[in-house]
């Protein structure tokens, strides 16, 4: 009697651990996501600090390739290492995984903040960290996607993936704010901060998260991870690297290695997917793409990104380059300042993700995440309407807009990818839409990036000498530098260093002047109203570009058909009752768990679903 009492009692507490289960998995990957994209933001402020820190100064010519090394290391390891590592979860279990990466990014967190060295030891101490943090970074991001998909019902994963992108989005802002409060204080402390919460998430995760996804044993496809890595970090590599002045160019594109590194990538890229059809247990199975769904939200996303990457680079700029100083703010404040200036991109993204998810749940994905994109598109021709001296007020209304129209897609395009991919493969399915977007995103940087440069490199030179000279300066002292690489004075002011007093400062100007011109060249506003004209023409190209990507990735989402999930199929006939196999399931259904496709012996359907929609 004892004993069917005790079993009448676990059922209903096993019942309510299942029902509650969704909950945990929810909140403890919003929290690794919020910890990695904190991360990822946080040293846009901090940097300066950084540099003072280990005594570095990262405009000297010789200091620049550190400086993008620390800047954009931790980005190319989490686009490069999602997709192996999605598959690896796929193999070995997507929560073994995922704890993995909680543990690898605290670890590799406090070595960051206990960093010893000065110079150019210490940059290359912080730059292996990173390294080893963006790969723990890369486990979280792999995993916590296809942990969702497992955890949640088809009919809630548009709010799952709404309120889990929040965290992606604010934690991109946060990061800003807690890089400009900490990092005057000291400069550890923006490593530090992310320690607690990676262990609690740690002993959390480990204790409370369950694999209950499909896995299917098979073997690490080496070759294919290993072209897919050399050629990927070759492409960002020589991207990144573009970004530097070559031979008398304002930019990389010319320098052969560049060249060598990207066509060079490519070409291993293609190579990679030659092999992907050939190996036995590829990496990655590329009759995914036959999923309409799933290649639509791909190109959407990748478009997506590769219009608003550059964008936050391009605004904070704007911001701490130009708008701030000529309202009072000191170069050195502007970091700050620029993250705080940001905040209505968060807000916008707050209020509209997670009730876009839940209306996508119901309606689909498709009406709201291309809504998203025409809004997004929208707010970039909006912003070339903006004067380069603007009220604040529009510009946070503009930048709120933008927020709104990627709410509106980012979760439902999460949860149409996922839910068209078979249950096996959506570690895999989840690293592939992760590394389109980061990897789109370092493209969207350097190429928003040279747009400007190219725009400045036009028109700076002769406004930058002749403002000089009228100043006070020496003819000489100023060719000099209006002679510079326009990317230093973008460098200077996202640094949040005077350009001004970078540039001229070395070449012993000063000397010659009195203090009063000395004042006024490094005021707030003689480098701003300078800069603002040739700084508008390129801005307005990266918005052109930016308005013109998103109208492709308008037309890829709208491509994707009615709502699709892997493994539903439309009502047609009932069910067959000699095999008891299900032909016919109505849409609704979508509101139940997803019916894996059975074949006649029962087993799993390997080859996936891949009708076009529902």
């Amino acid at each position: 009697m004892a004993v069917e009492e005790q079993s009448m009692t676990a059922v209903p507490a096993a019942e309510a651990r299942g029902r509650h289960y969704k909950w945990i998995a929810l909140s403890n990957t919003t929290l690794g996501i919020l910890m990695v994209t904190i991360n990822q933001s946080i040293l846009l402020i901090s940097l300066p600090a950084l540099f003072r820190g280990i005594n570095l100064n990262p405009l000297v010519p010789s200091n620049t390739s550190y400086f993008l090394w620390v800047f954009m290391g931790f980005l190319l390891v989490t686009a490069v290492l999602v997709v192996s590592l999605g598959r690896v979860g796929d193999i070995y279990g997507r929560v073994r995984m995922y704890n993995l990466g909680f543990a690898v990014f605290t670890l590799f967190s406090i070595l960051l903040s206990v960093t010893f060295m000065s110079g150019v030891g210490g940059a290359l101490w912080i730059i292996i960290m990173r390294v080893f943090q963006g790969l723990g970074g890369a486990l979280l991001f792999a995993n916590s996607t296809a942990i969702l998909t497992d955890a949640f019902p088809v009919n809630e994963r548009g709010k799952a993936m709404g309120i889990n992108g929040i965290a992606a989005v604010s934690g991109s802002f946060l990061g800003l704010m807690l890089g400009g409060v900490l990092a005057p204080i000291e400069w550890r402390l923006v490593f530090l901060v992310s320690v607690p919460f990676g262990l609690f998430g740690t002993v959390w995760a480990y204790l409370m998260l369950r694999d209950n996804g499909v896995r299917i044993p098979a073997k690490i496809d080496w070759i294919g991870n290993t072209l897919f890595a050399v050629g990927l970090i070759s492409v960002l590599t020589g991207i990144v690297y573009s970004l530097l002045p070559y031979g008398g160019h304002p930019d990389g594109w010319t320098n052969p290695y560049v060249l060598a590194a990207i066509f060079g990538g490519i070409a291993v890229l293609v190579l990679f997917t030659w092999v992907e059809t050939k190996v036995a247990a590829p990496m990655f199975r590329l009759s995914l793409f036959k999923i309409r769904a799933f290649t639509a939200g791909n190109i959407a996303g990748l478009l997506g990104a590769l219009g608003r990457g550059g964008i936050q680079f391009m605004l904070i700029i704007w911001l701490q380059g130009i708008w701030l100083p000529q309202h009072g703010k000191s170069f050195s404040e502007t970091p700050l300042w620029a993250g705080i200036s940001m905040v209505p991109l968060t807000v916008g993204f707050l209020i509209v993700g997670p009730l876009a998810g839940w209306m996508s749940d119901r309606y689909g994905a498709r009406l709201f995440a291309t809504t998203g994109l025409a809004v997004s598109a929208v707010s970039f021709l909006l912003l070339e309407l903006l004067p380069i001296n603007f009220s604040y007020a529009w510009f946070a209304a503009l930048i709120f807009l933008f927020a709104v129209g990627m709410g509106l897609f980012f979760s439902p395009n999460q949860a149409s990818v996922m839910n068209s991919l078979p249950p096996e493969q959506r570690g895999a399915g989840a690293g592939m839409l992760n590394t389109f977007q980061n990897s789109a995103t370092v493209l969207s940087m350097g190429l928003f990036f040279t747009i400007v440069t190219l725009g400045l490199a036009s028109r700076l030179p002769k406004a930058l000498y002749s403002g000089l000279v009228k100043a006070g300066v020496a003819p000489g002292p100023a060719h000099i530098v209006a002679s510079e690489p326009p990317i230093g004075s973008l460098f200077s002011a996202f640094l949040g260093y005077n350009p001004v007093k970078e540039l001229l400062g070395p070449t012993g100007a000063f000397a010659h002047m009195s203090a009063s011109q000395v004042t006024y060249i490094t005021g707030r506003s003689f480098f701003p109203h300078l800069i603002e004209q040739p700084f508008a023409g390129g801005l307005h190209l990266a918005f052109t570009f930016a308005a013109g990507a998103t109208v492709i990735a308008i037309i890829a989402s709208a491509a994707r058909g009615r709502r699709y999930v892997h493994g539903v199929v439309e009502a047609e006939a009932p069910a067959d009752a000699v095999t008891g196999e299900m032909v016919s399931l109505p849409v609704d259904a979508e509101l139940a768990d997803e019916i894996p496709r059975v074949d006649q012996s029962g087993a799993l359907d390997q080859s996936g679903a891949l009708d076009e929609s529902v």
